[in-house]
């Protein structure tokens, strides 16, 4: 992946696909530490983000050498994790969700009228929250959570109006990477193959302000995205 171009690795060591079973904070810090700490060893100009709701797992990743926590609940599970990255000056990545890990990759709590609107509100907060507890405002990024508690139409929905992110005067990032509402787009059942569609929604992402994206396939997306950033760009 670094070979292709990424930026950022990250390592999770639990999962939030729907039915996941919570990972006690011991056994996350197991999965994780020793892999942040290989890559710290063989890569050390590569910047590394841990994926994790839990401020002990957020603390003990930051010390072994990552440089952005990205946690998935938006402060909702451990608002702890703010004061984690205001302490070592980290980037804190807030995805919009909601319920708990188990439940927030599912259509449980899925009831929107306006979802980018409600997503702003629920976003908003946790970003003031974290602005307060110190975070500094070039290290907060805002990703809307496609595929998460939001059915396929509130994903091309939370896309289709991602400039009203932007308009927030944080970063924003996209994680649409072979997710469900992708192969329904394309008609592509298996996740593996829907690179293509996922290239589709971040070049549109691109052009409305996101700036960080979260991808499975570093080559063909590093690619597309700059190709794109170029061409856009030379419009100025």
């Amino acid at each position: 992946m670094i070979e292709d171009g990424a930026d950022v690795i990250e390592v999770g060591g639990e999962s939030t696909r729907p039915g996941a079973t919570p990972v006690a904070a011991p056994d996350e810090l197991e999965r994780v530490l020793p892999v942040i700490e290989e890559i710290v060893t063989r890569w050390p100009s590569t910047r590394i983000a841990v994926d994790t709701v839990k401020f002990e797992v957020a603390a003990a990743a930051v010390a072994a050498g990552a440089t952005v926590v990205n946690d998935v609940s938006a402060l909702r599970l451990d608002s702890r994790l703010a004061e984690v990255c205001a302490s070592a000056g980290c980037t804190l990545v807030l995805m919009h969700s909601r319920g708990d890990v188990g439940n927030m990759a599912s259509y449980q709590n899925a009831g929107y009228d306006d979802v980018m609107g409600e997503i702003i509100g629920e976003l908003e907060p946790a970003a003031r929250a974290a602005l307060a507890t110190g975070v500094s405002r070039d290290r907060i990024v805002l990703d809307p959570g496609v595929g998460f508690s939001k059915r396929s139409e509130h994903s091309v929905q939370a896309l289709a109006h991602l400039a009203r992110l932007v308009e927030l005067d944080f970063q924003v990032m996209v994680g649409a990477s072979r997710k469900r509402f992708i192969g329904e787009l394309t008609g592509v059942t298996k996740p593996a193959e829907r690179d293509a569609g996922t290239i589709g929604a971040n070049v549109v992402a691109l052009t409305l302000g996101a700036t960080w994206f979260r991808v499975h396939n570093v080559r063909d997306n590093r690619h597309a995205l700059d190709a794109a950033a170029a061409i856009l760009g030379a419009r100025a």
